[in-house]
Protein backbone atom coordinates (compact mmCIF):
# COMPACT_ATOMS: atom_id res chain seq x y z
CA UNK A 1 0.00 0.00 0.00
CA UNK A 2 1.24 3.51 -0.97
CA UNK A 3 1.57 6.21 1.46
CA UNK A 4 -1.43 8.48 0.20
CA UNK A 5 -2.90 4.87 1.25
CA UNK A 6 -1.89 5.40 4.92
CA UNK A 7 -2.56 8.43 5.47
CA UNK A 8 -6.19 7.87 4.07
CA UNK A 9 -6.12 5.33 6.79
CA UNK A 10 -5.27 7.96 9.24
CA UNK A 11 -7.66 10.42 8.20
CA UNK A 12 -10.42 8.54 8.34
CA UNK A 13 -9.35 6.36 11.28
CA UNK A 14 -9.25 10.47 13.18
CA UNK A 15 -12.52 11.38 11.61
CA UNK A 16 -14.33 8.03 12.63
CA UNK A 17 -13.15 8.59 16.40
CA UNK A 18 -13.49 12.12 16.87
CA UNK A 19 -14.44 12.65 20.42
CA UNK A 20 -11.55 10.38 21.62
CA UNK A 21 -8.76 12.45 19.07
CA UNK A 22 -9.95 15.60 20.38
CA UNK A 23 -9.63 14.71 24.18
CA UNK A 24 -6.40 12.83 23.44
CA UNK A 25 -4.68 15.45 21.57
CA UNK A 26 -6.13 18.28 24.64
CA UNK A 27 -3.98 16.02 26.80
CA UNK A 28 -0.73 16.04 25.16
CA UNK A 29 -1.32 19.62 23.82
CA UNK A 30 -1.55 20.24 28.06
CA UNK A 31 1.13 18.30 28.52
CA UNK A 32 3.68 19.77 25.94
CA UNK A 33 2.49 23.44 26.62
CA UNK A 34 3.26 22.45 30.41
CA UNK A 35 6.39 21.28 29.98
CA UNK A 36 8.05 23.81 27.26
CA UNK A 37 6.40 26.72 30.07
CA UNK A 38 7.70 25.36 33.72
CA UNK A 39 11.69 25.02 31.09
CA UNK A 40 10.89 28.58 29.55
CA UNK A 41 9.77 30.36 32.88
CA UNK A 42 12.24 28.34 35.17
CA UNK A 43 15.16 29.95 32.50
CA UNK A 44 13.86 33.34 31.21
CA UNK A 45 12.83 34.12 35.63
CA UNK A 46 16.35 33.55 36.50
CA UNK A 47 17.56 35.40 33.46
CA UNK A 48 15.80 38.31 34.02
CA UNK A 49 16.57 38.83 37.84
CA UNK A 50 19.96 37.76 37.86
CA UNK A 51 21.53 39.40 34.49
CA UNK A 52 18.48 42.31 34.24
CA UNK A 53 20.15 45.52 33.32
CA UNK A 54 19.74 47.34 36.73
CA UNK A 55 22.87 49.38 35.53
CA UNK A 56 24.46 48.75 38.84
CA UNK A 57 26.91 46.71 40.17
CA UNK A 58 26.70 46.52 43.54
CA UNK A 59 24.63 47.96 46.53
CA UNK A 60 26.31 49.02 50.03
CA UNK A 61 23.49 48.70 53.20
CA UNK A 62 23.18 47.89 56.66
CA UNK A 63 24.61 45.12 58.01
CA UNK A 64 22.84 41.54 57.36
CA UNK A 65 21.69 39.52 54.35
CA UNK A 66 22.91 40.27 51.16
CA UNK A 67 19.78 39.22 49.41
CA UNK A 68 17.61 41.21 51.36
CA UNK A 69 19.55 44.44 50.78
CA UNK A 70 19.26 43.61 46.82
CA UNK A 71 15.50 42.64 46.99
CA UNK A 72 14.78 45.73 48.79
CA UNK A 73 17.12 48.10 46.70
CA UNK A 74 16.74 46.80 43.35
CA UNK A 75 13.58 45.41 43.17
CA UNK A 76 11.24 47.12 45.74
CA UNK A 77 10.43 43.36 47.33
CA UNK A 78 11.47 43.72 50.62
CA UNK A 79 11.48 45.51 53.82
CA UNK A 80 14.86 47.69 54.51
CA UNK A 81 17.51 45.58 56.58
CA UNK A 82 18.31 49.07 58.22
CA UNK A 83 20.10 52.67 57.62
CA UNK A 84 24.03 53.60 57.32
CA UNK A 85 25.40 56.77 58.24
CA UNK A 86 25.51 59.56 55.47
CA UNK A 87 29.26 59.09 55.87
CA UNK A 88 29.27 55.94 54.41
CA UNK A 89 27.62 57.23 51.05
CA UNK A 90 30.63 60.33 51.08
CA UNK A 91 33.15 58.05 51.95
CA UNK A 92 31.86 56.00 48.65
CA UNK A 93 31.55 58.92 46.53
CA UNK A 94 34.95 60.21 46.74
CA UNK A 95 36.40 56.47 46.64
CA UNK A 96 38.79 55.88 43.35
CA UNK A 97 36.78 52.62 42.53
CA UNK A 98 33.40 54.28 42.64
CA UNK A 99 32.54 55.87 38.98
CA UNK A 100 28.68 57.03 40.63
CA UNK A 101 27.65 56.73 44.10
CA UNK A 102 23.33 57.37 44.55
CA UNK A 103 21.69 57.41 47.88
CA UNK A 104 18.33 55.55 48.35
CA UNK A 105 16.18 56.54 51.66
CA UNK A 106 13.11 53.92 51.76
CA UNK A 107 10.21 53.30 54.47
CA UNK A 108 6.78 55.49 52.55
CA UNK A 109 4.43 54.35 50.34
CA UNK A 110 1.99 55.98 47.56
CA UNK A 111 -0.96 53.71 47.22
CA UNK A 112 1.10 50.77 47.91
CA UNK A 113 3.60 51.48 45.74
CA UNK A 114 7.04 52.45 46.95
CA UNK A 115 8.39 55.98 47.61
CA UNK A 116 12.33 55.65 47.23
CA UNK A 117 14.46 59.40 47.93
CA UNK A 118 17.16 59.85 46.12
CA UNK A 119 19.39 62.12 44.64
CA UNK A 120 18.53 64.17 40.56
CA UNK A 121 22.15 61.90 39.64
CA UNK A 122 20.35 58.47 39.51
CA UNK A 123 18.38 60.84 36.51
CA UNK A 124 21.04 62.37 35.00
CA UNK A 125 23.89 60.03 35.62
CA UNK A 126 22.08 56.57 35.20
CA UNK A 127 24.69 53.86 34.04
CA UNK A 128 22.06 51.84 32.22
CA UNK A 129 22.39 51.00 28.62
CA UNK A 130 19.71 53.42 27.34
CA UNK A 131 19.54 55.72 30.14
CA UNK A 132 16.60 57.51 32.21
CA UNK A 133 14.18 59.56 30.09
CA UNK A 134 11.51 61.43 30.87
CA UNK A 135 7.69 60.95 28.82
CA UNK A 136 5.74 63.87 28.10
CA UNK A 137 8.38 66.98 28.54
CA UNK A 138 8.53 66.01 32.34
CA UNK A 139 11.48 66.72 34.25
CA UNK A 140 14.01 65.58 36.76
CA UNK A 141 13.01 66.74 40.66
CA UNK A 142 14.71 69.64 41.95
CA UNK A 143 16.70 68.48 45.19
CA UNK A 144 15.78 71.34 47.51
CA UNK A 145 11.88 70.47 46.63
CA UNK A 146 8.61 68.89 47.36
CA UNK A 147 8.43 67.36 43.74
CA UNK A 148 8.29 63.53 42.10
CA UNK A 149 8.84 61.49 39.54
CA UNK A 150 6.72 58.83 38.52
CA UNK A 151 7.46 55.46 37.21
CA UNK A 152 5.82 54.37 34.16
CA UNK A 153 3.50 51.74 35.79
CA UNK A 154 2.59 53.66 38.59
CA UNK A 155 1.44 56.29 36.83
CA UNK A 156 -0.75 54.18 34.41
CA UNK A 157 -2.37 52.20 37.50
CA UNK A 158 -2.99 55.44 39.76
CA UNK A 159 -3.59 57.95 37.14
CA UNK A 160 -0.94 60.73 38.13
CA UNK A 161 0.22 63.21 35.89
CA UNK A 162 2.26 65.65 35.91
CA UNK A 163 1.16 68.66 37.33
CA UNK A 164 -1.07 66.64 39.82
CA UNK A 165 -0.22 66.80 43.51
CA UNK A 166 -0.46 63.84 46.35
CA UNK A 167 0.37 62.69 49.76
CA UNK A 168 2.74 60.45 50.74
CA UNK A 169 1.49 57.41 53.07
CA UNK A 170 3.98 56.08 56.36
CA UNK A 171 5.09 53.00 55.93
CA UNK A 172 6.01 50.46 52.59
CA UNK A 173 1.88 49.39 52.82
CA UNK A 174 -1.15 51.31 52.04
CA UNK A 175 -3.25 52.67 54.53
CA UNK A 176 -5.15 56.05 54.07
CA UNK A 177 -5.17 56.58 57.33
CA UNK A 178 -1.09 56.82 57.70
CA UNK A 179 -0.80 59.72 54.95
CA UNK A 180 1.37 61.98 56.04
CA UNK A 181 0.76 65.72 55.70
CA UNK A 182 3.35 66.45 53.04
CA UNK A 183 2.10 67.46 49.62
CA UNK A 184 4.32 66.70 46.39
CA UNK A 185 4.06 67.69 42.86
CA UNK A 186 4.51 64.97 39.85
CA UNK A 187 6.97 67.03 37.90
CA UNK A 188 7.89 64.19 35.52
CA UNK A 189 6.96 60.53 34.47
CA UNK A 190 9.55 57.92 33.24
CA UNK A 191 9.33 56.14 30.16
CA UNK A 192 8.82 52.75 30.53
CA UNK A 193 12.01 50.99 31.66
CA UNK A 194 10.65 47.59 31.54
CA UNK A 195 12.69 46.88 35.28
CA UNK A 196 11.54 47.64 39.40
CA UNK A 197 11.90 51.23 38.26
CA UNK A 198 8.52 51.28 36.23
CA UNK A 199 6.65 50.41 40.22
CA UNK A 200 8.36 53.65 42.23
CA UNK A 201 7.66 57.12 43.18
CA UNK A 202 11.23 59.20 43.53
CA UNK A 203 11.51 61.88 45.45
CA UNK A 204 14.38 64.07 46.74
CA UNK A 205 16.21 62.35 49.57
CA UNK A 206 16.08 65.61 51.78
CA UNK A 207 12.40 65.53 51.15
CA UNK A 208 12.22 61.65 53.29
CA UNK A 209 13.97 63.45 56.12
CA UNK A 210 12.26 66.43 56.42
CA UNK A 211 8.55 64.17 55.94
CA UNK A 212 6.10 65.07 59.06
CA UNK A 213 7.01 62.35 61.21
CA UNK A 214 9.72 61.11 60.70
CA UNK A 215 12.93 61.41 63.02
CA UNK A 216 16.84 60.89 61.90
CA UNK A 217 19.36 58.57 64.19
CA UNK A 218 22.86 58.95 62.23
CA UNK A 219 24.28 60.21 65.43
CA UNK A 220 22.97 58.00 67.59
CA UNK A 221 19.63 60.26 69.28
CA UNK A 222 16.46 61.48 67.48
CA UNK A 223 16.76 64.97 65.66
CA UNK A 224 13.73 66.58 64.17
CA UNK A 225 15.13 69.21 61.04
CA UNK A 226 13.64 72.53 61.26
CA UNK A 227 11.84 74.03 58.39
CA UNK A 228 14.35 76.39 56.70
CA UNK A 229 17.37 75.09 58.57
CA UNK A 230 19.82 72.93 56.89
CA UNK A 231 20.43 68.82 58.09
CA UNK A 232 24.26 68.65 59.68
CA UNK A 233 25.61 65.44 57.62
CA UNK A 234 26.40 63.26 61.24
CA UNK A 235 22.23 63.52 61.33
CA UNK A 236 21.59 62.12 58.37
CA UNK A 237 21.23 58.21 57.32
CA UNK A 238 20.56 56.50 54.09
CA UNK A 239 18.60 52.86 53.86
CA UNK A 240 20.92 51.93 50.91
CA UNK A 241 23.92 53.07 48.37
CA UNK A 242 23.43 52.34 44.60
CA UNK A 243 27.01 51.91 43.17
CA UNK A 244 28.78 51.71 39.76
CA UNK A 245 32.09 50.26 39.79
CA UNK A 246 35.21 51.58 37.52
CA UNK A 247 36.41 47.87 37.17
CA UNK A 248 35.81 44.36 38.99
CA UNK A 249 38.67 45.19 40.74
CA UNK A 250 36.94 47.91 42.90
CA UNK A 251 34.73 45.03 43.82
CA UNK A 252 36.96 42.92 45.00
CA UNK A 253 39.05 45.52 47.18
CA UNK A 254 35.57 46.97 48.34
CA UNK A 255 33.94 42.97 49.63
CA UNK A 256 37.62 42.61 50.94
CA UNK A 257 36.47 45.58 52.86
CA UNK A 258 33.44 45.99 54.13
CA UNK A 259 32.36 42.53 54.16
CA UNK A 260 35.34 40.58 55.50
CA UNK A 261 37.04 42.97 57.52
CA UNK A 262 34.27 45.68 58.58
CA UNK A 263 31.17 44.84 60.69
CA UNK A 264 29.45 48.33 59.97
CA UNK A 265 27.95 47.33 56.55
CA UNK A 266 27.33 45.00 54.01
CA UNK A 267 28.14 44.86 50.23
CA UNK A 268 26.11 42.94 47.85
CA UNK A 269 28.58 42.52 44.90
CA UNK A 270 28.10 41.22 42.00
CA UNK A 271 23.96 41.74 42.20
CA UNK A 272 23.13 38.97 39.91
CA UNK A 273 24.72 36.76 42.57
CA UNK A 274 22.42 37.23 45.64
CA UNK A 275 19.48 36.55 42.95
CA UNK A 276 21.24 33.60 41.92
CA UNK A 277 22.12 32.27 45.49
CA UNK A 278 17.77 32.81 45.55
CA UNK A 279 17.48 30.45 42.82
CA UNK A 280 19.75 28.02 43.82
CA UNK A 281 17.89 27.86 47.39
CA UNK A 282 14.23 27.41 45.71
CA UNK A 283 15.77 24.83 43.14
CA UNK A 284 13.93 21.88 45.15
CA UNK A 285 10.72 23.86 43.92
CA UNK A 286 11.74 23.98 39.92
CA UNK A 287 12.65 19.96 40.58
CA UNK A 288 8.87 19.35 42.15
CA UNK A 289 7.45 21.35 38.72
CA UNK A 290 9.67 19.72 36.43
CA UNK A 291 8.44 15.97 38.22
CA UNK A 292 4.83 17.78 37.30
CA UNK A 293 5.30 18.40 34.26
CA UNK A 294 7.44 14.98 33.15
CA UNK A 295 4.22 13.30 34.97
CA UNK A 296 1.81 15.37 32.80
CA UNK A 297 3.85 13.81 29.83
CA UNK A 298 3.24 10.05 30.89
CA UNK A 299 -0.76 10.59 31.38
CA UNK A 300 -0.63 12.08 27.97
CA UNK A 301 1.87 9.31 26.38
CA UNK A 302 -0.46 6.45 28.64
CA UNK A 303 -3.99 8.48 26.90
CA UNK A 304 -2.63 7.73 23.36
CA UNK A 305 -2.05 4.16 23.93
CA UNK A 306 -4.91 4.07 25.59
CA UNK A 307 -7.10 5.80 23.24
CA UNK A 308 -5.96 3.98 20.22
CA UNK A 309 -5.51 0.55 21.98
CA UNK A 310 -9.15 0.08 22.96
CA UNK A 311 -10.48 0.61 19.48
CA UNK A 312 -8.61 -2.13 18.06
CA UNK A 313 -11.10 -4.41 18.63
CA UNK A 314 -13.64 -2.28 16.42
CA UNK A 315 -11.16 -2.48 14.24
CA UNK A 316 -10.05 -5.65 13.52
CA UNK A 317 -12.62 -6.69 10.89
CA UNK A 318 -11.24 -3.34 8.88
CA UNK A 319 -7.60 -4.71 9.57
CA UNK A 320 -8.58 -7.96 8.23
CA UNK A 321 -10.10 -6.42 5.11
CA UNK A 322 -6.98 -4.27 4.31
CA UNK A 323 -4.88 -7.60 4.75
CA UNK A 324 -7.41 -9.70 2.46
CA UNK A 325 -6.93 -6.63 -0.60
CA UNK A 326 -3.12 -6.77 -0.71
CA UNK A 327 -1.71 -5.02 2.55
CA UNK A 328 1.05 -6.18 4.49
CA UNK A 329 1.35 -6.97 8.57
CA UNK A 330 4.12 -3.87 8.05
CA UNK A 331 1.27 -1.57 6.75
CA UNK A 332 -0.73 -2.37 9.31
CA UNK A 333 1.77 -1.65 11.77
CA UNK A 334 2.71 1.78 10.19
CA UNK A 335 -0.51 3.41 9.97
CA UNK A 336 -1.16 2.82 13.66
CA UNK A 337 2.37 3.84 14.05
CA UNK A 338 1.43 7.09 12.02
CA UNK A 339 -2.09 7.82 13.16
CA UNK A 340 0.00 8.44 17.25
CA UNK A 341 2.62 10.12 15.58
CA UNK A 342 -0.23 12.32 13.75
CA UNK A 343 -2.26 12.20 17.42
CA UNK A 344 1.03 13.63 19.18
CA UNK A 345 1.98 16.17 16.38
CA UNK A 346 -1.39 17.50 16.59
CA UNK A 347 -0.84 17.67 20.62
CA UNK A 348 2.47 19.57 19.96
CA UNK A 349 0.79 22.17 17.78
CA UNK A 350 -2.21 22.63 20.83
CA UNK A 351 0.57 22.79 23.15
CA UNK A 352 2.36 25.88 21.60
CA UNK A 353 -1.27 27.51 22.44
CA UNK A 354 -0.79 26.08 26.20
CA UNK A 355 1.84 27.67 26.24
CA UNK A 356 1.64 30.79 25.35
CA UNK A 357 -1.51 31.38 27.29
CA UNK A 358 0.85 30.22 30.65
CA UNK A 359 3.86 32.23 29.94
CA UNK A 360 1.63 35.25 28.74
CA UNK A 361 0.09 35.16 32.21
CA UNK A 362 3.37 34.67 33.72
CA UNK A 363 4.45 37.51 32.14
CA UNK A 364 1.70 39.60 33.38
CA UNK A 365 2.04 38.08 37.26
CA UNK A 366 5.97 38.50 36.95
CA UNK A 367 5.55 42.14 35.90
CA UNK A 368 2.48 43.48 37.89
CA UNK A 369 4.01 41.83 41.52
CA UNK A 370 8.00 42.76 40.57
CA UNK A 371 8.06 44.90 37.43
CA UNK A 372 10.44 42.67 35.84
CA UNK A 373 9.71 41.78 32.55
CA UNK A 374 10.11 38.13 31.15
CA UNK A 375 11.04 38.07 27.42
CA UNK A 376 8.24 35.33 26.37
CA UNK A 377 9.65 35.38 22.49
CA UNK A 378 12.92 34.02 24.08
CA UNK A 379 14.45 31.36 21.72
CA UNK A 380 14.59 28.75 24.37
CA UNK A 381 15.82 25.28 23.81
CA UNK A 382 12.64 23.93 25.35
CA UNK A 383 10.29 25.16 23.05
CA UNK A 384 11.78 22.53 19.90
CA UNK A 385 12.94 19.91 22.42
CA UNK A 386 9.92 19.32 24.03
CA UNK A 387 8.03 18.98 20.84
CA UNK A 388 10.43 16.51 19.02
CA UNK A 389 10.06 14.19 22.73
CA UNK A 390 6.54 14.46 22.50
CA UNK A 391 6.10 13.66 19.14
CA UNK A 392 8.71 10.60 19.48
CA UNK A 393 6.97 9.61 22.83
CA UNK A 394 3.60 9.41 20.85
CA UNK A 395 4.99 7.50 18.22
CA UNK A 396 6.68 5.29 20.71
CA UNK A 397 2.84 4.89 22.38
CA UNK A 398 1.53 3.70 19.33
CA UNK A 399 3.74 0.46 18.70
CA UNK A 400 1.60 -2.04 21.41
CA UNK A 401 -1.97 -1.31 19.41
CA UNK A 402 0.20 -1.18 16.45
CA UNK A 403 1.85 -4.78 17.48
CA UNK A 404 -1.62 -6.00 18.03
CA UNK A 405 -3.08 -4.76 14.42
CA UNK A 406 -0.10 -6.38 13.31
CA UNK A 407 -0.98 -9.91 14.76
CA UNK A 408 -4.65 -9.67 13.62
CA UNK A 409 -5.72 -13.00 12.01
CA UNK A 410 -7.65 -12.78 8.67
CA UNK A 411 -9.69 -15.37 8.03
CA UNK A 412 -10.47 -15.38 11.64
CA UNK A 413 -11.95 -11.69 11.67
CA UNK A 414 -13.18 -12.02 7.99
CA UNK A 415 -15.60 -15.14 8.89
CA UNK A 416 -17.04 -13.47 11.93
CA UNK A 417 -20.45 -10.76 10.60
Amino acid sequence: MTRPGLSLIVRRSLRQHLLSTAITVLSVGLACGLVMAVFAIKNQTYAAFTGGANGFDAVLGARGSQLQLVLNTVFHLETSPGNIPWSMYQAMQQDAGVDLAVPYALGDNYQGYRIVGTTPELFTRFPGEQGIRMSNGGRVFAADSREAVVGAVVAARTGLRVGQTFHPGHGIAFAEERDHEDEYTVVGILEATNSPMDRVVWIPIDGVYRMSGHVLRGAGRNFRPEVDQPIPDEHREVSAVMLKLKDPQAGIYLDQAINRQGTRATLAWPIGRSMADLFEKLGWANRVLELVAYLVVVVAAGTILASLYNTMNERRREFAILRALGARRATVFAAIVLESTAIATLGVLAGFLCYAAIVSAAYFVVRGQTGVVLDIWRADAALWLTPLGMIAIGMLAGVIPALKAYRTDVATNLSGD
